[in-house]
């Protein structure tokens, strides 16, 4: 049996999540770019709202930490890896990289040995 866009294989199942894999991976298949059409869902589940939350901080921090990556005095946290400028940044001389803060005060006393030294500025 040969298979043949749009049909279910006489499976009867032509609404199942396989065909709709067929259907997206044809839409992807004439699409010049390749990505895959934007997949909507009319489902509410619980944490929906936390989740949509959690996305949309994400990305305003990771356009934050763009921003300040294109900064010319920022580097990198070596434990978070988030940029930050040098002056908010604290250069652990005995390990060799900078920590935020944040991963500082979570470090506390604690040496984490690194197989590369970030260049002090």
């Amino acid at each position: 049996m040969q298979y043949t866009p749009g049909s279910d294989n006489g499976s009867g199942a032509s609404n199942s999540n396989g065909s709709s894999f067929v259907h997206r991976r044809e839409v992807r298949a004439s699409n010049d770019t390749g990505m895959l059409p934007i997949v909507t869902t009319s489902r509410n589940y619980a944490g929906s709202l936390e989740l949509d939350k959690l996305i949309a901080s994400l990305k305003e921090l990771f356009a934050q930490d763009r921003q300040t990556a294109s900064q010319q005095d920022s580097t990198r946290c070596g434990i978070c890896y988030m940029h930050y400028s040098v002056s908010e940044l604290c250069y652990r001389d005995e390990e060799g990289f900078y920590v935020c803060k944040g991963c500082e005060r979570a470090l506390s006393k604690t040496n984490i040995p690194m197989l590369r030294r970030q260049q002090k500025h």
